[in-house]
């Protein structure tokens, strides 16, 4: 996949391209990964990570770089996957592909091929749940996905979807009540095995 960001080639710039591009590669897989539970379909999940990234590239200067890239991103993430379901529409996106008038830089994402763990994990969740996590509200789900999926600790999804920590848990505790009421009327046989986990 070919990324491309306009900016201008001065000496900062470049540096700061330069950085985001290798956060880019080490967090692309990853965030598609939960655009895709967020949005229930791939081409949804290409538009918000395209859209996450053009965001995050944006206000970059603004980037703490003692803090989690990937923490940073997912706040961007959240906020874009909010705004495209309170507008009821497709997210508005500036391709990544395109460079500017006064050209671009070029940013090559390798597909590579899903690591153990991420096969394990798309095992785990297969239809019947992404399903009812598409029945979810947008902020419960991301909770549960970051906790659950991520692994993230409350404190962290706090800071990313900039709430309390008790409304985290709060919207975690809902949210996996959400996913096994669903899992029990329309896959009782998944929520049997699942339910464990929860």
């Amino acid at each position: 996949m070919l990324f491309a960001i306009s900016k201008e080639n001065t000496g900062p710039q470049v540096d700061q391209g330069a950085l985001f591009e290798g956060l880019m590669r080490k967090t692309h897989r990853q965030a598609y990964s939960l655009a895709y539970r967020l949005t229930g379909n791939s081409a949804e999940a290409e538009d918000l990570v395209q859209e996450s990234f053009v965001r995050a590239f944006r206000f970059f200067g603004k980037y703490d770089q003692s803090m989690p890239f990937s923490s940073w991103l997912y706040r961007i993430m959240t906020n874009a996957h909010i705004d495209s379901v309170r507008r009821k529409g497709k997210l508005k996106t500036t391709s990544l592909e395109q460079g500017g008038a006064d050209g671009g830089t070029t940013w090559e994402v390798p597909d590579l091929d899903a690591s153990p763990d991420r096969t394990l994990l798309n095992e785990a969740l297969d239809e019947p749940v992404q399903m009812a996590l598409s029945a979810m509200t947008p902020e419960f789900r991301m909770a549960v996905l970051l906790a659950d999926v991520e692994g993230m600790a409350y404190e962290e999804i706090a800071d990313v979807m900039r709430t309390s920590v008790g409304t985290v848990r709060s919207r975690i505790h809902r949210g996996r009540k959400q996913i096994r009421k669903h899992l029990m009327k329309h896959a009782p046989q998944t929520y049997r095995s699942y339910s464990d986990e929860l």
